[in-house]
């Protein structure tokens, strides 16, 4: 099994590059499972329904999302009716959505984690206790399973990733926005990387209109963040997965950027 993820898509800009840049990845992996993160999808901020719809047909399997997950208030309509998104599966318990779905596709099932880290970020549930809650719950019955920590401390995402070594197929970090250069498979078979990077406006900060953010650091006074405009960059990651044990046989970054030329 063939698994991309794509990852955080920012606003207007990230969901352009994503309709131009699937048609490419779908040719290059014709039976790949796509995942994406689209908690920043509109206007760096949540998500709608209308633009959940665009990435689906975009052909986009599975959607996880973050610590925006609320921010467009409509989603408190959809996300319950929505079989093909999750959130934090560490929300407190009552939260709308599900934090855990099995994504059909491609002739395979595979099951998708999405956590929120807790070291800067709000002290929401504990994320290692929950993943260990759902694994007991999915024991025996899914060989690929993926999981999306959605945090802002490497540290913490490292933890992640070796305290689920063996147990999942894929340990992927979202949120920090700029992709990382420690892919790897961990001894005991499962694909790490700490993050997967953006899909948004390659020249702001983080995907944000960079003359705010400068402002904001410069004088500590109250700026609105406004998402960048221009060229893209479009960073996912390839992981393919054993048929027979759901473990990672290899682990690659995947990074496009607007009118560069790009040896396919």
């Amino acid at each position: 099994m063939r698994l991309v993820f794509i990852g955080d898509i920012v606003g207007s800009v990230g969901r352009r590059a994503l309709k131009e840049i699937m048609p490419k990845l779908k040719r290059q992996y014709p039976n790949a499972v796509f995942i994406a993160n689209g908690e920043n999808a509109a206007a760096g901020r949540g998500i709608t329904a209308v633009l959940a719809k665009e990435i689906f047909e975009l052909g986009v399997h599975g959607l996880t999302m973050g610590n925006h997950t609320w921010d467009n208030k409509d989603i408190f309509e959809w996300i319950d009716d929505e079989p093909r998104i999750v959130r934090p599966a560490n929300f407190p318990e009552g939260n709308p959505g599900k934090g855990h779905m099995i994504v059909k596709a491609m002739g395979h099932e595979l099951a998708v984690i999405n956590l929120q880290g807790r070291t800067f970020l709000p002290a929401i549930d504990d994320p290692f206790r929950k993943v260990d809650d759902i694994l007991e719950q999915l024991k025996g019955k899914y060989k690929y399973i993926m999981v999306d920590f959605h945090a802002e401390a490497t540290s913490e995402k490292i933890a992640m990733g070796w305290h689920l070594d063996g147990r999942v197929s894929l340990v992927v970090g979202t949120h920090t926005h700029v992709q990382t250069n420690d892919e790897r498979i961990l001894p005991q078979g499962t694909a790490y990387l700490t993050d997967a990077g953006m899909t948004g406006p390659r020249d702001g900060i983080l995907g944000m209109e960079r003359g705010a953010v400068l402002h904001k650091f410069k004088t500590q006074l109250p700026v609105r963040f406004v998402v960048d405009e221009g060229k893209y960059h479009f960073h996912a990651v390839t992981v393919d997965l054993d048929a027979a044990t759901g473990k990672a046989k290899s682990i690659a970054k995947i990074r496009y950027i607007e009118d560069e030329f790009v040896m396919e």
